[in-house]
């Protein structure tokens, strides 16, 4: 027989296969039997089923839809539906779950201020909420511009009723009949997926701690994020770095709580700037303790900058997991014994009528022979020096910059005006749009985050370089990359998660080569002040030194 098999069922159908059929069995619907023209918007149908020839001309179409058909009388073959009913995330909704965006969605009120009817042709909630999500990885595109990538080929379909990009200030309208709830509901799914998925075995290539009871890294440490100055942000959030709050923008204060590993998203309170960092910090982290008790395991190593947050805070952290926090040289420690073997000594820490027994250990850091010109100081809750010796500890503070610097750098890369730039980062012009869109980026960088997880998981180890033979981990792979290549599934439908993985597994990052710059080229500027010798990168190893001697 010349013709294919009639399977018993049909074939399953779903949007990103792709559909070979011969050239010549393309037919027009129209009973007219006159060509499809520009005016007409139909699809075409197959008009036999005969078997595939080598060298026979072939169409090979992208599934884009599978709806229901709408046929006219003149034969014109259209879909039932609009795109915002087949939209979707592409593998970042993978991650999240097939229906996680669909159930929050339902059971999402509308504002009847902003959004009135149940008319959602040009938008609709799910399709909102995914436009909001996608928004904060396209910063520069307008809302029009993110619709439209997020329909892809959808715009293309002939559906019943014609379909167009919603305009900028319809999608603001829905932005505010929807509000903060919804995102920050699907921000919680994500971060709380994420810490599942590190509270059992950890993520490949985990940083630990300890022989007996090994620990896992996590780091904690504020950040600032620039809104647009309206007379609503600036009355809620305030100003920072001027005392009558006369600064060029409103900001926000964010605590994220990462892995330092992976840097993994865990949970991310916020709030007012505040004209105090160490008061608005500490009121943030009291947050993270009330509203994510689970984060502050027994198996976890919190590491934490100088920003002191008080003896009372230190108390309450280690009830439940462990901390390693250096310290200012303003804060005073009595030391209750002898330098012990690891070069460590015990102490207590006091304030607020609480004394905390903690090990302090002390050390210098040297690089290409140039010691740096501070001594660091370290105190943790961990009193097993054998367990967990002072040079290992030291060793381990490194990774808050992994935790913190690092995976907030990376992170705040599509927002625009990021970094030493001026203007605003969120694009938000009232408080609780902030909330929102701050809820959505949360999200956009925890479901880009698990899918560079699972690309790790799937990467085959390099042959040859600095890493043969071994397993793949997630920062070794880049992140800047994963986001690209989400985008580009998103905007061209591709559904394979497999794919988009493997894609992301290609590109990787060089890791661990002992990259030093001065502190103050953190965020270097573009003036003139900032010359070679404060911008320049070193690549030597730090030897650190223990600054005390056992008796």
């Amino acid at each position: 027989m010349s013709s294919y098999p009639v399977p018993s069922c049909a074939v399953p159908v779903s949007a990103g296969m792709v559909v070979a059929v011969p050239a010549e069995l393309l037919a027009s619907p129209l009973k007219s039997g006159r060509n499809l023209g520009d005016a007409d918007r139909s699809a075409v149908v197959i008009g036999g089923t005969e078997r595939i020839r080598t060298c026979g001309a072939v169409v090979f179409c992208k599934v884009v839809a599978v709806a229901g058909a709408q046929v006219r009388r003149d034969g014109q073959v259209r879909a039932k539906g609009s795109p915002v009913h087949h939209a979707t995330l592409g593998p970042l909704e993978g991650k999240a779950g097939p229906v996680a965006i669909g159930t929050i969605a339902g059971r999402a009120p509308l504002g009847a201020r902003f959004v009135k009817g149940e008319r959602e042709r040009l938008l609709a909630r799910d399709f909102m909420i995914r436009v909001i999500v996608l928004m904060t990885l396209m910063p520069g595109a307008r809302p029009g511009d993110v619709i439209a990538a997020l329909a892809g080929d959808l715009a293309l379909v002939p559906w019943a009723r014609p379909w167009r990009p919603a305009s900028g200030r319809a999608a603001g309208d829905w932005r505010n009949a929807l509000g903060p709830v919804p995102l920050e509901e699907l921000r919680d799914l994500v971060l709380g997926s994420a810490w599942r998925e590190h509270a059992g075995g950890g993520c490949p290539g985990a940083v630990r701690i300890g022989k007996k009871k090994p620990l896992k890294a996590g780091s904690l440490d504020g950040t600032l994020v620039r809104v647009p100055d309206t007379p609503a942000n600036r009355a809620f959030f305030g100003t920072v770095g001027t005392g009558d709050d006369s600064g060029p923008y409103p900001c926000l204060r964010a605590l994220p709580l990462t892995c330092c590993s992976c840097r993994a998203l865990f949970a991310m309170p916020h709030g007012p700037a505040g004209t105090d960092k160490a008061e608005s910090e500490q009121a943030l982290l009291d947050e993270a303790m009330e509203q994510f008790p689970f984060l502050f395991a027994p198996d976890w190593i919190w590491l934490m900058d100088r920003n002191y947050h008080g003896a009372a805070r230190i108390a309450r952290m280690i009830r439940s997991a462990h901390v390693l926090i250096r310290l200012k040289s303003d804060i005073p420690l009595k030391r209750t014994s002898q330098i012990l073997p690891d070069g460590s000594y015990r102490a207590e820490l006091s304030g607020d009528g609480v004394t905390v027994a903690v090990r302090v250990i002390e050390y210098w850091v040297t690089v290409e022979g140039q010691e740096v010109p501070e001594m660091f100081c370290l105190v943790t809750d961990l009193m097993d020096w054998e367990d967990y010796p002072g040079p290992e500890l030291a060793s381990l503070y490194k990774w808050r910059w992994d935790g913190s610097e690092t995976a907030l750098r990376e992170a705040k890369a599509p927002l625009r005006g990021a970094g030493p730039g001026t203007g605003p980062m969120l694009r938000s012009g009232s408080p609780d749009l902030v909330r929102q869109e701050l809820a959505a980026w949360a999200a956009a960088v925890g479901l880009a985050r698990g899918t560079v997880r699972d690309a790790a998981l799937a990467a085959a180890p390099a042959r040859k370089g600095r890493r043969p033979g071994l397993a793949v981990r997630a920062r070794d792979l880049s992140f800047a990359r994963a986001v690209r290549a989400v985008l580009s599934a998103i905007r061209l439908g591709h559904a394979c998660y497999q794919a988009v993985t493997s894609e992301i597994g290609n590109y990787r990052n060089v890791v661990d080569r002992n990259r030093h710059r001065a502190r103050k080229s953190k965020s270097p500027s573009s003036f003139a002040h900032a010359g070679p010798a404060d911008t320049v990168t070193r690549i030597a190893p730090a030897v650190i030194t223990m600054a005390n001697t056992p008796a």
